[in-house]
């Protein structure tokens, strides 16, 4: 509903506006929403066709590494991690497994198989809840970390930032230079909304099994934001983009080359993952249409330059830089809609070229957290949860702690 009212309200804003602008002489406005309609219809294709074969291709690698059984290697691994983050759920529940492989498969961003598995493992979470209807601390938990959205690798938005790169005609271009500040802005959110629910929840913090790891994670995110702040700008952000290939470039090669060794047919589960990628690009069209429609209305009318003129003069006046502002409307519809934050994202990287400061921010932005009201929405109703507690409190504070990150990180890497 919220979604709705926003979109709705972009063309709403944008035609009151033009009105008041040929009310007042400008008789050219009508023209120019007309003509940045068509050409944001034809952009949203050209981008979702683009973004196709690059889809195709991860999710054809993610599709090995799956039977190879990474994933499932992954989740053993994880299961010491689990007992510690939900101490109310027996040894050896079905909801320990369920819950190891939704937050496994989002690592990997395996967003397809994630949302199903969240669902079984809320279902049999809710065999373990003495209220129904009111959400347990550990279903609590676990949907905030899934509102952080903590991903390995933000594979649509190096695809798009890669299809978008060849339509500006940019040579030699590094789509992967996100890579490593995306990493830690989610890791930032992820910690953020894992602190907010422990607070609510009175977790022993101090304990040394959860301190020690707590500082070391810490610590290793503010030695690499350290490390890179003593690097010249230029050579900061190449080494952003040397890490961010190389990590992709192992990541692929572990998944043939474990796949080779467990002799399965890589070239034909590769072709079959692949398949998946197309329906995934293929599903991006109409709501990249539709939001990008609604944006480029509001923009022609002069609405974006006037909301982002009221915030530039407030941070002006603070004395901070303002270079950030263009990203700022991302992350804030990120919390509303997934496809809303990615067309705004778009529209910033087709605004200022995809290879700026602000393009490379909203990118972070984009990876730094999930969807927020879309996940609650979707895993509470799922088992009729009426009463999601202090839920959304702690989501919208892995929200702000990740576009906050984020800005700061990306001036970091990028400034």
């Amino acid at each position: 509903m919220v979604i709705n009212l926003v979109w709705l309200g972009f063309f709403a804003a944008a035609v009151a506006t033009a009105c008041v602008r040929f009310a007042l002489g400008d008789l050219e406005v009508f023209a120019r929403l007309v003509a940045a309609l068509f050409d944001a219809a034809r952009s949203g294709f050209d981008i979702a066709l683009g973004l196709t074969g690059v889809m195709a291709l991860w999710l054809g690698f993610l599709k090995v590494g799956e039977r190879a059984g990474l994933v499932a290697a992954l989740a053993r691994r994880a299961a010491p991690l689990l007992r510690a983050l939900f101490p109310g759920i027996p040894a050896g529940h079905p909801a320990q497994g369920a819950m190891t492989m939704n937050l496994s498969a989002n690592l990997l961003g395996l967003d397809n198989a994630a949302t199903p598995l969240g669902l079984s493992a809320m279902r049999e979470l809710e065999t373990l809840n003495p209220r129904p209807g009111t959400a347990t601390d550990a279903q609590i938990m676990f949907m905030v970390l899934n509102t952080a959205g903590l991903t390995l690798v933000p594979t649509s938005v190096i695809a798009i930032r890669q299809s978008l790169a060849v339509q500006q005609k940019l040579a030699h271009f590094d789509a992967a230079a996100i890579f490593l500040p995306t990493l830690l802005a989610t890791g930032a959110s992820c910690l953020a909304g894992f602190l907010a629910v422990a607070a609510c929840q009175r977790l022993p913090l101090w304990r040394p099994r959860w301190c020690l790891p707590l500082l070391g994670l810490l610590a290793l995110g503010a030695g690499l934001l350290w490390g890179l702040a003593q690097l010249p700008p230029r050579l900061a952000t190449q080494a952003a983009g040397v890490a961010g290939a190389a990590c992709i470039l192992a990541l692929v090669m572990t998944f043939l080359l474990v796949g080779a060794w467990r002799r399965i047919p890589v070239f034909d589960v590769f072709v079959e993952g692949a398949r998946e990628g197309f329906g995934v690009a293929l599903q991006i069209v109409p709501y990249l249409v539709a939001m990008l429609c609604a944006i480029a209305l509001f923009r022609a009318a002069g609405c974006m330059d006037a909301v982002l003129g009221v915030v530039g003069a407030g941070v002006a006046g603070l004395g901070l830089d303002t270079a950030f502002l263009p990203a700022l409307p991302v992350g804030l519809m990120k919390i509303l809609s997934g496809s809303g934050a990615r067309a705004l994202m778009v529209d910033v990287m087709t605004t200022y070229g995809v290879d700026s400061f602000p393009a490379r921010l909203a990118a972070i932005v984009q990876g730094s957290t999930e969807t927020t009201f879309y996940v609650l929405a979707v895993y509470s109703g799922s088992v009729g949860l009426r009463d999601t507690r202090h839920a959304l409190a702690c989501a919208l504070v892995a929200d702000v702690a990740g576009l906050v990150a984020a800005i700061f990180i990306g001036y970091a890497f990028f400034a």
